[in-house]
Order: structure tokens, then sequence, then C-alpha cells
């Protein structure tokens, strides 16, 4: 017989659980409609053509950085691909950043790089440029050739080098439909006074045709860790992103792909140095620069621009993403904690801040704990097995609901997938992703936890397989 204040403290502890649960599943729910009324009132344009006839002449000049560690495998394919970005003005500036591979002799072997002299502000601090090259048929295309300093780093020295009063930052890994700037930038151009980033959406590369920097046919990946991805990645960007960008709550733009106004990220004191985290937080200190100066700004999402990327296929590779995902939103929670709840930053520290906290610092270990706690209460004769079967219940109804719900509004709004065989698999895998993989996730993101509160440092790669392979 155990002790009554071992049942007290055991129903506490389930109330608390399910009661974060429920926070999130309520969050979900609320993002879900949000997302599905801003695409109502807004609907996307099928093409980019009725956006140039009304705004061409409007748009402002752009400069792409595409910092590069590494990337010998897709380094050509991506830059190509931004090369052929359908775009009135724009400069593309790759930082090679201290790459121990072959990343900066493919560039100059596919683009004739010769050395030449480009001034810049000095604005910002970053490690030593060696080299600064042009390509002579790209009169647009630049290569810095710096020693490493991290991705933040060398986001800093193309953004010091720039010459545009917008800035693109991307990965190099990465791939750009061919208008995805012209759709990213129309926040700046139906706004400008008040525009300060806006992003996009970024879609899972493995499987698709890529040819000459283009994704020219579309197919889900065979990988049935990718797929899971790309079921997960719809319901982060067209759920998530486009519900917190609605009521102006959104805390965070892919690095993968995201706009800015240069000067305003210039005067917030560029990308932070030793954070994995730096898109989220320099997102979140634009938010807190301009509610405190008590400018009237605005951050957007748009979710036709889209940036391909290529995901894990192994576990080990999705391990280290997601705990690294998981450090970089402890540290941007940590350092702007006064955020949260702050009537002072409105909705982005009400709401925005109150979703980092439900699910990124106490949802995996609620979610993981729920798991462990609750079977273990049931065998202890602690819980009956009615409040088993509820629990098991919510977690996973809810779960299937808001991943089916996402790809039923993406494929009604956007309509990328148009096989019907492909729209059953991705179904499938949406119903799936429920029951092992997402549990799988929050292990990682419990560890993520770990590695932040240890102080781990480490960015953790990926091996690349390139565009083409991914492809197969």
């Amino acid at each position: 017989m155990l002790p009554d204040f071992f049942y007290a403290a055991a129903g506490i502890l389930v109330i608390g659980l399910i009661t974060i649960g429920a926070a999130q599943n309520l969050l979900h729910v609320l993002q879900l409609v949000l997302a599905a009324r801003a695409l109502k009132d807004a609907p996307p344009e099928p093409t980019s053509g009725p956006l140039w006839r009304r705004s061409a002449e409007l748009v402002p000049p752009i400069s792409i950085l595409a910092p590069a560690y590494n990337e010998a495998e897709t380094i050509v394919e991506s830059v190509r691909s931004l090369l052929a970005q359908q775009y009135p003005q724009f400069e593309i500036i790759v930082i090679n950043d201290g790459s121990t591979d072959a990343t900066l002799k493919e560039l100059q072997a596919a683009f004739k790089l010769a050395p030449t002299q480009r001034d810049c502000e000095g604005a910002l601090s970053y490690a030593k440029v060696r080299g600064v090259f042009a390509a002579e048929m790209h009169p647009n295309l630049l290569v810095i050739d710096k020693l490493n300093g991290g991705k933040a780093d060398a986001l800093n020295a193309g953004l010091d080098h720039a010459r545009h009063p917008i800035f693109c930052s991307m990965d190099a890994d990465s791939i750009l439909e061919p208008d995805a700037l012209f759709r990213a930038v129309q926040p700046f151009v139906a706004d400008p006074e008040r525009v300060v980033a806006s992003g996009g959406t970024v879609r899972i590369v493995n499987g698709c045709a890529v040819r000459g920097g283009r994704v020219g046919e579309y197919r889900i990946p065979s990988n049935p860790l990718a797929l899971l991805q790309t079921v997960e990645y719809m319901r982060a960007f067209l759920m998530a992103r486009l519900a917190w960008s609605r009521i102006g709550a959104l805390t965070i733009i892919s690095g993968a792909f995201g706009l800015f106004r240069r000067s305003v990220v210039v005067e917030s004191g560029g990308y932070a140095h030793g954070l994995v985290g730096e898109d989220m937080e320099l997102v979140v200190r634009l938010h807190r620069l301009h509610r405190e100066s008590k400018r009237d700004y605005r951050i957007a999402f748009v979710p036709e621009p889209v940036c391909w990327t290529e995901a894990p296929e192994t576990i080990r590779a999705l391990s280290r993403q997601r705990r690294r995902w998981q450090r970089g939103s402890l540290e941007t929670f940590a350092l702007h904690r006064k955020m949260l709840l702050n009537p002072r930053y409105g909705r982005v520290g009400v709401l925005g801040f109150a979703s980092i906290l439900l699910i990124d610092v106490l949802g995996p270990i609620a979610e993981i704990a729920g798991y462990l706690l609750v079977p273990a209460f049931w065998l202890l004769g602690i819980l009956s097995v009615e409040y088993l079967l509820a629990f098991l219940a919510v977690s996973f109804v809810f779960g299937i609901a808001i991943s089916v719900g996402s790809l039923v509004l993406e494929e009604q709004q956007l309509q990328r997938v148009t096989r019907t065989p492909e729209l059953i698999a991705l179904t499938i895998a949406a119903v799936l992703e429920n029951f092992g993989y997402r549990q799988l996730n929050s292990i990682w993101r419990v560890l993520g936890c770990w590695d932040w509160m240890s102080g781990a440092r480490a960015w953790g790669e990926m091996k690349r397989k390139g565009f083409a392979k991914a492809a197969v």
C-alpha cells in the first residue's frame, strides 16, 4: 500500500501533464483555424504573372546571402538556381566560411572566378576575409572566402559587403524557385514603411528531379524518414507560421529563406555569434527592438515562395538536426525571457512566447513524461484504465487530426502534389508519424534540452548526398 501523499503527488503530476497536452492541442487548433482564414482572405496567386504586372517597377533590389561550409556536393546547383531568379535587380553573395572540402574549388571551376575588390562598411564583426572573387560571366555573383566563424559570422560578412536595401538570408545547400524572391518581397512592396522581414515556405527536395538549378518535377521522397519530414514541414510552415504571421506573433523566419531590411538588421547588431538558432534570435530581437522603441512594424510570412532543401535520411543525422533546433529555441527563449506574457511586447510576448513555452520548453519533457508515467501509474493502480485510454486517445487523435488538417489545407490552396498515389502516401504518412516518429522527435528534443543545459556548442554536420543523388 502506497502512502497517501504519493497518490496526491501522482494525481497532481498527471493533471499537470494533461493540462500541458490540452493547451498544446488547443494551440494547434487555433493555428489551423488562423491559417485557414489567412488563406481564405488572401488566396495564393497560382502564377506570379499578375504580381509582375502590378509591382515589377516597385520591387527593391535584393542582396542574396548564401553562407557555405563544406557544401561541395550542392553549391553549384544552388548558385545556378539563384542566378535563374526571375527578379529585376539582385546580387548573389556566397560566403565560403572556411570550408575544408572542395566548396571554393567547385565554385571557381563552375563560374570562372577571379580576385576582385569590394568596399564594405565595417559595421559588423566577423572572421578575417581571405579573398573576394567575381565571375566575369555573372557580374551579379560575388564569392567571399573567409576563415571559419560559423553561420552567423558568415552572414555578417555577407551583410557587410551587401549593396542593396533588402537582403535574403538562405542556406547554400538550398534551391529557390525562380519566382521565390518576387513572391517573398511582396510584403515590402505592399507596406514599405512598416515591413522589416518576410519569410517563405521551405520544402523537402528529396525525391525531386533537379536540373540546371531548378526543381523540374515534384515527387515525394521514397525514403520513409524524408517522407515523414515532408508532412512535418507542411504543418510547420503552412499552419504555424502563417497563423502567427496573421496576428503579428511570428517568432521565426527560417534561416533557409528569409528577407530582411538591411538597415534595421545592422542597427540591431547583425546576427548574434555563438548561437545555433541565429535565425530565430534575430527575428525575436527585431520584435523587441521595435516594441521597446515604440516603432510601428510588421514581420510577415508568405506561403507561396518556395525554398527547397535536402532533408536528413538517416536517424543519426536527423537526431543531430533536431537536437540543434531545440537548443536554438531554448537559447532564444532564455535570452529574451522577459518578453514572456509581457503586455509591453504585445501579441508576440503574450501568444508567441507562450507558444514557445508550451511547444519548445515544456512540450517535449511533458510528452515523454506522459508516455512513461501515465502507464506506470496505471500499473501501480493509481490511474484507472479509462484515464489511460483517454490520455492515449487525446494524444494520438489530436496529432492525426492536426497533421491531416494541415495536408488538406495545403492541397486545397497550393496544390503542389497532383498525383493521387502521392496524396494517398502523404495522408498515410500524416497518420503514421504520430506512432513512433513524433515520440522519437520528442526524445531528441529532450536531449536537445540537456545539450543546452550542459552548455554544448557543437553544430553537428549532415552528410549531403547532393541534389542529383537525393532525387534518385
